[in-house]
């Protein structure tokens, strides 16, 4: 494999006349696109507002009651019961069309809305990743918090946001860093504060964080202790479970959206197929932590993400805008040699095949692993939350997302996903021997600006010295 490093881009490079002219049409063909889409979600939702209504109506006018209850502050709707062992036909549900119009119409905001920031870009992701943690963090901060005691620690709150961003900016600094550093290489002044931030960004984190620590110390209260204590525990477990985790996606982003689309993507239809295959076909319960979760729905979810696995990668693989990794924080288009794992190759097919031989990316075969993690592995992140909220006896952690939940309800099967994306990618993609990338990335990163001329000055002497001594 080549490492990324080899690649021209032109993130790093000022735009010329002919590219500012792309750029504007550009702009004039993504405005068309736009308001293509916001007719789209606009009709759409007309459509499915009525249809919701519709069933709605008619099922408050035939459903029978029976003995049934539901949970306080659920929205679910109760199944049929077996009259003979008192046990939920999961297949044979009349009442739960209600729940799926729901769910479906919250289900194509989020995709399309998703769609879209992908086609914006690296920045635009990062900016969605951000806020989704933000968003996971207020439901998981939320789970803990006692009315009565929060009242007796005004600004005690501020204390969780504060270790929270201070977490932010480490992980993320360290994470983006060096393209910090390449997208004011051209302005000296601004490459020397950046370096200079870059240099001082660990002290400076640490000691935000003291600052919360001493912050937390002098806060404690008398017979508020073991309150306290606990809330700074469970932030920290905030931390180390959801956000380190979630920020892995990051780094698959900049590393090639495709990274971080593929194995997204991955989730979205293990968890659709899941849902569909047991809505239709679910009778045997899969665990006792999730009872709506079923083989059926288990076995139907695993065969489609492996097929859409390989068919995915071939479809992504053939998008410079995908495959180039970002080296820098510009949002302008890519363009880079192809990575080999995104080359056609040629494929022999069985001679009774009706095609003799077939065009495919080596990058579908690390696809399949992909595939096979987000059917088989993945999912026990979301029994892992389903455990969770029963030990904190909820339905979910938050209401954002009518018919999902919350955000951190979505997010559970992604985190894991994220993290062995990271791990695949580093571990059998990446070129782990030196290269010239990984060197000039770290002159740029550690000599400062009159060091690097001195070396340029000796590397240029050092050459001329080998062409005479040829000569």
């Amino acid at each position: 494999m080549h490492h990324y490093s080899g690649r021209r881009l032109s993130g790093t490079i000022h735009p010329s006349l002919q590219l500012q002219k792309r750029k504007g049409s550009l702009i004039e063909h993504t405005i068309i696109k736009l308001s293509t889409a916001n007719l789209l979600f606009t009709s759409t939702h007309i459509i499915l507002s009525r249809l919701i209504r519709v069933m709605i109506k008619d099922n408050e006018n035939t459903m029978h009651t029976g003995h049934v209850r539901r949970r306080k502050g659920s929205n679910e709707v109760p199944g049929d019961v077996d009259q003979t062992t008192g046990t939920k036909l999961l297949a044979k549900d009349q009442n739960k069309y209600k729940s799926m119009l729901v769910r479906a119409y919250s289900t194509i905001w989020m995709i399309g809305g998703f769609i879209f920031v992908v086609y914006m870009g690296h920045l635009y992701i990062w900016a969605m990743i951000v806020i989704i943690q933000i968003f996971m963090a207020k439901e998981l901060f939320n789970l803990l918090i006692k009315a009565h005691e929060e009242k007796q620690l005004p600004g005690f709150r501020l204390l969780n946001w504060h270790i929270f961003f201070t977490a932010m900016l480490f992980v993320y600094g360290r994470i983006l860093s060096q393209r910090l550093v390449n997208t004011v290489t051209t302005d000296k002044f601004w490459y020397k504060l950046v370096g200079n931030l870059i240099k001082y960004h660990m002290v400076t984190c640490y000691f935000l964080y003291i600052t919360g620590f001493v912050w937390f110390i002098l806060s404690l209260k008398k017979k508020m202790y073991k309150y306290q204590f606990g809330q700074y525990a469970w932030t920290h477990m905030i931390l180390i479970v959801v956000f380190t985790q979630s920020s892995f996606t990051v780094a698959n982003i900049f590393e090639g959206i495709f990274w971080f689309l593929l194995p997204a993507s991955l989730i979205v239809i293990n968890d659709i197929a899941a849902y569909i295959f047991g809505f239709f076909f679910g009778k045997t319960p899969l665990i006792k932590l999730s009872p709506k979760k079923t083989w059926e729905g288990f076995i139907g979810a695993s065969v489609s993400t492996i097929i859409s696995a390989f068919v995915l990668a071939n479809l992504f693989g053939r998008f410079q805008w995908l495959t180039c990794p970002r080296k820098d924080l510009s949002t302008g288009w890519l363009q880079c040699d192809p990575d080999p794992l995104f080359k056609p190759e040629n494929f022999l097919l069985p001679e009774w095949f009706p095609c003799k031989e077939m065009q495919i990316l080596p990058v579908q075969w690390h696809a399949l692993g992909l595939g096979l993690f987000a059917s088989i592995i993945a999912p026990f992140g979301g029994f892992f939350a389903s455990g969770f909220k029963r030990a904190f006896n909820i339905k979910d952690f938050g209401d954002s997302i009518p018919g999902h939940g919350g955000m951190t309800d979505r997010m559970d099967c992604q985190m894991v996903m994220a993290v062995f994306a990271y791990i695949y990618h580093q571990s059998f993609i990446v070129a782990q021997s030196v290269s010239l990338g990984m060197i000039l990335d770290q002159i740029v990163m550690n000599l400062s600006y009159e060091e690097q001329r001195e070396l340029y000055s000796k590397l240029g002497q050092i050459i001329k010295d080998h062409q005479f001594g040829e000569t």
